[in-house]
């Protein structure tokens, strides 16, 4: 039987003992090698078990002496105080433990919470990243505190750097030099991409390496992605389902029947893609994963396949974008040709360091500029982080997502359960206090 969070009191009254070696707390420590930790978590839960323990014991104390006549009216009070301390314990037990494991092992409904639920804790966890972390106001407080743009000018504004990024800019032109003429050059341009690109077949390739990424199982972020996003599309579906429920049921039919309708095929929906979103053996899954299969085969080896990708790739390398790429390719290579002088001693060569300097030291002077260029820094952040904030975020998600569901339990139980051990110290503190008062209120009205 699993041993359930704060359950020594239980196990004593089963004639096991409660020591602190068999106690979760040592298999926590075994496993993350943070005895501290261990020990504080079944010290709080022996206090707390001795709570109830204690309340147990006075209730019997009290129950035994009103079956012997003793202890007049003040029995009935503290009777009533330790039954409602041992209630609320229990209770206060019951909750705790079924945060991190079915208490008594039993399979009872919504216990074992983060177990069940560890995927939905990460994205939570991953959403608070993003929200507080990620955010565009906070990345963007922390790129003007660096002045990006002021550190950038000073380096610029020094001759020597000034003169690298013009030598760097003369090398980049460099590579162009020497071209032939136009004609040749667009030859050698349509001979070499565009026609190497046309000439083969498409099918065969493209399945070959479509298999490849198959056999490395690239498609699973893919399928992953895509049953996310049903499962996410499915819990906001209620309204949609009643719709279509509510549009094209019988005229006769009851409202309550519609909606009970509805409210089932919403739940076996959300029941459906979460399935197909946890299970990676899930037949959906499979189908999916066969269905690719089967076409990257087909596209190797199946003739109508083939023939199929032949006339897009003719439809494609027909067009006017392609069929001109040769000329506006070399249209563009031999304009920057042309703006291209990169003899080292040349005019242009100098401006280009002067006008590098000159840049610098206005970024280190005017703050008008620097408030311009950090306010195209600030604009390019923000869009950044606003749209690929969450792809980021998705770390912590995914990091959550590939823990073990016993294992990321006993790290939160580890890390929050001595803390959740006080819970059940009120519980059966407070109990005692509700119970008496509800004795006491109830011997005022009805024997007062």
């Amino acid at each position: 039987m699993e041993q359930p969070a704060g359950s020594a009191g239980v196990l004593e009254s089963s004639g096991r003992s409660a020591k602190p070696a068999a106690s979760p707390g040592g298999a926590f420590a075994d496993l993350l090698g943070d005895e501290g930790k261990a020990k504080d978590l079944w010290r709080m839960k022996a206090i707390a078990t001795a709570f109830l323990a204690a309340a147990t014991l006075i209730y019997l104390i009290c129950a035994w002496a009103q079956s012997r006549g003793h202890g007049g009216g003040w029995v009935g009070y503290v009777r009533a105080a330790s039954e409602a301390g041992m209630v609320g314990a229990l209770a206060d037990w019951f909750a705790v433990t079924a945060l991190f494991r079915h208490p008594l092992g039993l399979p009872i409904p919504h216990t074992a919470i983060i177990r069940k639920k560890k995927d939905q804790l990460g994205a939570g966890l991953g959403d608070f990243v993003r929200t507080n972390f990620l955010s565009p106001d906070v990345v963007v407080a922390k790129l003007n505190s660096t002045q990006i743009s002021l550190r950038v000018g000073r380096w610029m504004a020094d001759r020597e750097h000034a003169e690298r990024v013009a030598e760097e800019s003369s090398t980049i032109l460099r590579a162009v030099i020497g071209a032939l003429r136009d004609e040749d050059v667009e030859q050698i341009i349509d001979q070499t991409i565009v026609k190497r690109i046309a000439e083969p077949l498409w099918g065969p390739p493209l399945g070959k390496v479509l298999k490849e990424l198959l056999a490395d199982n690239r498609q699973a972020p893919l399928l992953d992605l895509l049953a996310e996003r049903a499962h996410q599309w499915a819990l906001d579906s209620q309204e949609t389902i009643d719709r279509i429920v509510n549009r094209d049921s019988p005229s006769w039919a009851p409202k309550f029947v519609n909606s009970l309708l509805a409210e089932r095929i919403y739940r076996e929906l959300v029941e459906f893609t979460w399935k197909v979103r946890t299970q990676p053996d899930h037949e959906v899954r499979m189908a999916a994963n066969r269905f690719l299969e089967d076409f990257a085969h087909d596209l190797q080896f199946d003739d109508a396949m083939i023939k199929k990708a032949e006339r897009v790739k003719s439809e494609l390398m027909g067009r006017e974008e392609i069929t001109g790429l040769a000329h506006a390719t070399w249209r563009a290579a031999k304009r920057l040709i042309l703006e291209s002088a990169d003899d080292p001693n040349s005019t242009l060569r100098r401006k280009v360091a002067e006008n590098v300097q000159q840049l610098g030291e206005r970024l280190s002077t005017d703050q008008g500029m620097r408030d311009k260029v950090d306010g195209w820094l600030e604009r390019g952040v923000r869009y950044l982080v606003a749209n690929y904030g969450s792809e980021i975020a998705t770390l912590v998600s995914d990091t959550v997502a590939r823990w073990d569901a016993d294992e990321a339990s006993r790290k939160i139980e580890l890390a929050a359960g001595r803390d959740l051990q006080f819970i059940r110290i009120n519980g059966t503190v407070v109990g005692s206090l509700a119970g008496l008062v509800i004795y006491a209120v109830s011997n005022l009205l009805f024997h007062g």
